[in-house]
């Protein structure tokens, strides 16, 4: 029997590599996909996947990034993020192109890309990180709310369009998860993106990459289609139970 492969996006930290090391636990042979070639070079060798540099938002870096990879039976969108938290009346719309250039755009060019594969393998799984944000709105979000709706749209759209192949589709919708995403999204600030978590129990990336572990691992017929997950202090967008 080959070994079955896996591919994750956005795999240099956070989510991304926590989901890698999850599914080469799992006996899968790993694709990492980022921009930070040195990061990803490190894990692929610690898991013994192979690493691949990726810029989910350039046309020939997917394009590339696909005809490397032979044969694809999992594919985790996980490259995303938030830029900026700014009322409607002062976006930046630099900010939002980039929210919906790797959220959205990106995941689309990177399923079209490798969904023939994905088919081809006869067993194939799309699991999609989307938000608590791609079901719910909160102010001053409105550039990460809109692309995590859309994004989520488009999986849910494939589900229907790819019913009767032979390809699951999982969209996994995190709340509060303690990554680099506050840094980014506040361009870096530490102090800021701290207080995002302060006072509350927040997920860690490996609460997620266990929970796309266990999708990647349901028989063939077992189709997961939507999972939410919220820490306990979380009740929904900017709505915590912070102590202290």
């Amino acid at each position: 029997m080959s070994i079955r492969t896996a591919i994750v996006t956005g795999a240099s930290s956070g989510i991304g590599e926590a989901t890698a090391r999850e599914l080469a636990q799992q006996g899968y042979h790993v694709y990492v996909g980022a921009r930070r070639l040195d990061r990803l070079r490190r894990i692929a060798d610690e898991i013994g996947g192979t690493a691949l540099e990726l810029d989910v938002t350039s046309e020939d870096s997917v394009r590339a990034f696909a005809d490397a990879i032979d044969n694809a039976d999992v594919l985790v969108n996980n490259a995303g993020g938030a830029k900026g938290l700014a009322p409607v009346i002062e976006a930046d719309l630099d900010d939002w192109r980039w929210m919906w250039e790797t959220n959205v755009l990106g995941t689309l060019r990177v399923t079209k890309a490798l969904l023939p594969k994905l088919i081809a393998s006869g067993d194939g799984l799309i699991v999609t990180i989307t938000s608590v944000a791609a079901f719910e709105t909160y102010d001053n979000g409105s550039g990460y709310t809109s692309a995590k709706h859309a994004q989520a749209v488009l999986h849910r759209t494939l589900r229907g369009e790819l019913l009767g192949q032979p390809v699951r589709f999982t969209e996994i919708a995190p709340g509060a998860v303690e990554t680099e995403f506050s840094l980014v999204r506040f361009a870096g600030d530490a102090e800021r993106a701290a207080k995002v978590y302060e006072g509350i129990d927040p997920l860690v990336a490996q609460d997620i990459a266990e929970i796309i572990g266990f999708v990647a691992s349901r028989p063939s017929h077992v189709n997961l289609d939507q999972i939410i997950i919220k820490p306990r202090d979380q009740a929904g967008p900017g709505r915590f139970a912070r102590r202290g």
